[in-house]
């Protein structure tokens, strides 16, 4: 792939969504109106519309180093505001995949430079559930329950947000935590139970 494919690729698009619908892209000017946010990992394999079969203007998308939501992140903290309070989403979900690079090398022993503080947030997932992950013997399956782990922290990330509070007391806006599984092209939802662990950080996270 070079460049002039790119150009060539976003010609061959134009031409197909005009012959479906002559209007189509004065309709995608009009404004977005999505139902859901979607914080997911930035793998290039991992193509948030692709994978939940939406088109444009159907989701809102941020991607990062292993699907983190980091409440001193001013990148991810930014969308979820703008999405949960302006464009007033109802679902948001954090979708983690197996075979994530972010996760293996947080589990590293190696220094990765600028990536350490970053990547520390994972390893604060390990220690969180070392009892359960060090019983895991095998490597591979130990890292995919790693990355359902980690998707299920990121979760209770977003809870202890007021925009994500706010938006359940005013509108019942719900959590959710996926993992796209790269070697069979299936999404999982975890079924985190939203409520109970709302109820549970409410002692120390309530801010509404």
């Amino acid at each position: 792939m070079n460049i002039e494919t790119v150009f060539r690729n976003n010609e061959q698009w134009i031409r197909e969504k005009l012959e479906a619908d002559p209007a189509y892209f004065e309709h995608l000017a009009q404004g977005q109106t999505p139902e859901l946010l979607y914080i997911g990992c930035s793998d290039s394999r991992v193509t948030a519309e692709d994978i939940m079969g939406l088109q444009p203007g159907e989701a809102f998308v941020h991607r990062n180093i292993a699907n983190l939501v980091n409440n001193v992140d001013l990148s991810v903290m930014s969308v979820l505001n703008y999405a949960v309070r302006h464009l007033k989403v109802n679902h948001v979900v954090v979708c983690g995949h197996y075979n994530c690079g972010g996760v293996k090398a947080a589990m590293q022993p190696a220094d990765m430079g600028i990536l350490n503080p970053w990547l520390r947030s994972i390893r604060d997932v390990y220690r969180l559930h070392k009892d359960e992950l060090n019983a895991i013997t095998d490597e591979g399956k130990r890292y995919d329950r790693l990355v359902e782990l980690n998707v299920q922290e990121q979760c209770v990330n977003l809870i202890k947000t007021a925009a994500v509070q706010e938006a359940y007391k005013e509108r019942g806006l719900r959590v959710h935590g996926w993992v796209f599984d790269i070697r069979t092209g299936k999404l999982i939802d975890l079924k985190i139970d939203f409520d109970k662990i709302l109820k549970d950080i409410m002692e120390i996270y309530s801010l509404y």
